[in-house]
């Protein structure tokens, strides 16, 4: 996983509470177990207006004029805004795949679904938690003419406006930690395996019948 000390980038607003992972992902996109591929498909019920199956391409598909990633001003954002319990329903992970193939590294919101939230860290995406008021404000900044580029400094936990305004986030000191080292649970796992290691040594000398 890469690490992920400061970013900046486009913001997209996606006005919506309540986005469950099956909006994020339709199901019929879920055969493959990869974490690659499903960026085409993010959001596919509402980017397009035909119906997505896999293996489809995507590039002649017809597009939703209505749908924000469809607007020119946020065909290329990386951060994305939203509304409260972003990521609700079912905790598949290829939900936090998806947007990451897409492109998007950061998403702001005044609440997570649990087990996407905690997925999108195992998964180099960092999501924010802002005060209503705060969201409200930064859905303004992003819809008027001019696309809006937010700055991410991770190590000191601060979002950077355009006007220069500093907003401030909190995050739990462990994933902030990971996100930094660019650790996901198999990168914290091998931290450890010299330790692992000398375990397989002593257990193929103890119990040797087991190997």
């Amino acid at each position: 996983m890469e690490k992920f000390i400061k970013f900046s980038g486009i913001l997209a607003p996606l006005d919506r509470s309540n986005v469950d992972t099956d909006a994020i992902i339709p199901k019929q996109f879920l055969k493959s177990i990869k974490r690659s591929g499903f960026g085409p498909n993010l959001f596919d019920e509402w980017r397009y207006l035909d119906q997505g199956e896999p293996d489809k391409d995507c590039a002649g598909r017809p597009l939703n004029p209505s749908f924000v990633l469809n607007d020119a001003r946020y065909r290329s954002a990386s951060i994305l805004l939203t509304r409260a319990n972003f990521g609700c329903g079912s905790s598949r992970e290829h939900a936090p795949w998806a947007l990451a193939d897409y492109g998007f590294k950061v998403i702001i919101a005044p609440s997570f679904a649990d087990i996407f939230f905690n997925n999108c860290f195992k998964n180099g995406i960092l999501p924010i938690v802002l005060n209503e008021d705060t969201i409200d404000n930064l859905f303004v900044e992003a819809t008027r003419n001019e696309p809006v580029e937010l700055s991410v400094d991770l190590q000191s936990q601060q979002l950077v406006t355009p006007s220069g305004e500093t907003i401030h986030f909190d995050i739990d000191s462990f994933r902030k930690h990971c996100l930094l080292e660019g650790l996901d649970d198999i990168g914290l796992t091998l931290q450890h395996s010299n330790e692992i290691r000398a375990f397989e040594e002593r257990r193929r000398e103890t119990a040797p019948w087991v190997f």
